[in-house]
């Protein structure tokens, strides 16, 4: 039975678990202010339940697609949704904010475990004229959990409050492992030795850069601060430097950046992490806070982002083996950046909400231009024994700008508001109102809105980035170039077989 197994069954049972990650992710976004209040913290905090899970989301990503390399992409990604399942009940079960923030960060290191190893499968499953198809299918799934993410988590924040958005986590995870078990092929391991120093000098170079970012406007960007951000960026530095000279086996082969197309594409996707997790923050502060809406109706406002990108994911994959590389993403994420301008300059507290719904909708359009065909573009022409570390590769540079993302617009709230006159944003303290309380005064809410509609230009800027990456796209290179692409479904089937 095994035996007459196709790659497409191991990806859909690959897409429950990714489909848990992102729902996680929106779930989050839009029970922010909920934690806030409940756990009486500030937004610098509350944006740290985001950027810790981010940070070790994206730290060992460099690794852990070599894990899957050595000990079977199978195990390492059913390892990484255990911890996963487990650290969202522990989410759950937080009674502070710290203690939330500890737990998500854990919950990270499962997503990372996980992540590499869905694309890995896919590059050694899907021949290369076919993996735009398979990576549409993924882009429908992150298009679906991106709906059901905020309207589940709205509904479970206005029924029983926000530790719910992680308990759902649970059920989901029982049935992807147990799917997982069943569909997913076990593929031929490659002996692999570990760059323990590339790990240590990328995993602090980047924590320092981000805790420096997302803590410095709450110090004021004193010289420990300034100090902080230095060092990481040396390391960073001093980093690359070890990886060239790095003759045996480097955590980063530096020769994957020779493939034009695979670094349009990571500088491009970094773009995309930065602004889609820029963008989450500001949006739905301003809908619930400013416009009053509950967590449920400010989902529902962004609905059709989902809806369409849900819809239109699978159709665009399919197209994109047919088209230049160039011609989608570079559209997509010119709709996207104007978009997000659009959502700025709708930002003040009598904007009509049918706006935001109609630009939603055309965001969505982009976005089906933007993830899977950047996937599909990034590994077309990478050899098969190099499928662990360019997934690895590729989606630290997603999560990296993610990170990086969530911090700087914490920092940039943080700013704007205090521009604004309106302090540090607390929750739930006494003392007056302020714009974290329900019932805002109309010239503190123009004022919030102000600083909120400011901080938008950032993602909409980053967008730009992405622009100009994916119109330098080229042609895709001589199948010949990956002869071996695909040929692991047989591999697959044999291992599956004799095990």
């Amino acid at each position: 039975m095994t035996s007459e197994r196709n790659p497409w069954w191991g990806l859909s049972a690959l897409v429950v678990g990714f489909f848990m990650i992102l729902l996680d992710l929106t779930i989050v976004a839009v029970a922010n202010p909920a934690i806030a209040t409940d756990l009486q913290a500030d937004i610098n905090k509350v944006v740290w339940v985001t950027s810790a899970y981010l940070l070790t989301y994206a730290v060992p990503l460099l690794f852990t697609g070599r894990l899957g390399d050595r000990f079977g992409p199978k195990k390492v990604y059913l390892a990484g949704l255990a911890v996963f399942t487990g650290a969202s009940l522990w989410c759950a079960l937080s009674s502070t904010i710290e203690m939330l923030i500890v737990a998500r960060a854990v919950q990270g290191l499962g997503a990372a475990l996980m992540t590499p190893q869905t694309m890995a499968i896919i590059t050694r499953t899907f021949a290369p004229d076919r993996r735009g198809a398979a990576m549409g299918l993924w882009g429908g799934v992150a298009g679906l959990a991106s709906l059901l993410g905020p309207l589940v988590g709205g509904v479970l924040v206005d029924w029983q409050g926000w530790n719910w958005i992680f308990y759902i986590n649970v059920p989901v995870g029982v049935a992807a492992f147990a799917l997982a078990v069943w569909l997913v092929p076990s593929l031929e391991t490659q002996p692999h030795k570990f760059d323990i120093v590339g790990v240590v000098l990328s995993g602090i170079g980047i924590f320092l850069v981000v805790f420096g970012i997302q803590e410095g406007a709450v110090r004021d960007w004193d010289i420990w601060i300034q100090a902080m951000i230095g060092a990481g960026i040396a390391l960073l530095a001093l980093f690359v430097v070890d990886q060239a000279r790095n003759k045996d086996e480097p955590l980063l082969p530096l020769s994957l950046f020779r493939d034009r197309n695979f670094s349009l594409s990571s500088i491009a996707i970094s773009a995309m992490g930065a602004a889609v997790t820029a963008l989450m923050v500001p949006i739905y502060f301003y809908l619930e806070t400013v416009r009053g809406f509950s967590p449920t109706r400010a989902a529902l406002v962004f609905a059709p982002l989902a809806v369409v990108t849900g819809l239109m994911s699978p159709l665009v994959g399919r197209m994109s083996d047919r088209m230049p590389p160039r011609v989608l993403p570079t559209a997509g994420f010119a709709i996207f950046s104007v978009s997000v301008f659009g959502f700025a300059a709708l930002m003040n507290s009598h904007a009509p909400i049918v706006w935001f719904m109609i630009i939603a909708a055309v965001t969505g359009i982009s976005n089906s231009c933007i993830w899977a065909p950047l996937a599909s573009i990034a590994t077309h022409d990478l050899p098969v024994q190099r499928a662990g570390a360019g997934a690895g590769v590729y989606n630290t540079t997603r999560q990296l700008g993610s990170v990086l993302g969530s911090a700087a617009i914490g920092a940039l709230i943080s700013s704007r508001t205090a521009a604004q006159g309106l302090g540090e944003m607390r929750v739930g303290e006494g003392g007056g109102a302020h714009p974290m309380d329900a019932g805002l005064p109309e010239q503190i809410a123009d004022r919030f809105s102000t600083a909120l509609s400011q901080s938008m230009l950032l993602p909409a800027s980053i967008l730009v980035v992405g622009v100009v990456a994916s119109a330098l796209f080229i042609g895709h290179g001589s199948p010949q170039r990956t002869p071996h692409a695909g040929a692991e479904v047989e591999q697959a089937r044999v291992a599956d077989r004799t095990s």
